[in-house]
């Protein structure tokens, strides 16, 4: 086995291991932390394919400001050590069946989609052609995902929001 393959697998692992103890700890301030560590694997796979514009994104937007919104928010709340109450078994169901339909949406695309290039000569990485293409209209243009990437961002911010509410205390 090839030290590259060793590092995929190795970076793979963090990344899949910390994502899913980010969605199965009850402790919210862990589930941040492993949240980040899964962010910083994803980032090291770009970082592995010799994307660095794309691992630079990946670790200044979510590494560095998704995540630490979602931590400020967290301390915010006074609740850190706080363990999140168990899910009822239909919370359970529920979610294990929307993760499932999602997988098999995805693996039908995967299945339907045939993977072409859209050149006969492949585009340099560089800064100036992934801004082309990332703001550019036409077919080869990302402008519609650019902007849902920013509505996820606003997303995250009003989820954080909702996070560092303090909550009335209950009278009896």
């Amino acid at each position: 086995m090839e030290g590259s393959t060793i590092i995929f697998y190795l970076l793979a692992a963090l990344t899949l291991g910390s994502g899913l103890l980010a969605v199965t700890s009850r402790q919210l301030f862990r589930s941040a932390i492993y949240l980040l560590f899964s962010l910083i694997g994803i980032a090291g796979l770009y970082f592995w394919m010799q994307y660095e514009f794309i691992a630079a994104v990946q670790i200044v937007v979510y590494v560095g400001g998704i995540v630490v919104l979602i931590i400020f928010s967290i301390f915010l709340t006074h609740k850190t050590g706080e363990k999140l109450p168990e899910q009822k078994l239909g919370r359970q169901l529920f979610a294990a069946l929307a993760a499932f339909c999602g997988l098999a949406l995805i693996l039908l695309q995967l299945y339907k989609y045939t993977f072409t290039a859209t050149s006969a000569t492949p585009v340099e990485p560089n800064v100036v052609n992934i801004g082309n293409q990332m703001l550019g209209t036409d077919v080869g243009g990302y402008a519609l995902p650019f902007e849902v990437v920013s509505m996820l961002l606003l997303a995250a911010l009003i989820g954080c929001i909702v996070i560092a509410l303090r909550t009335k205390p209950e009278t009896n």
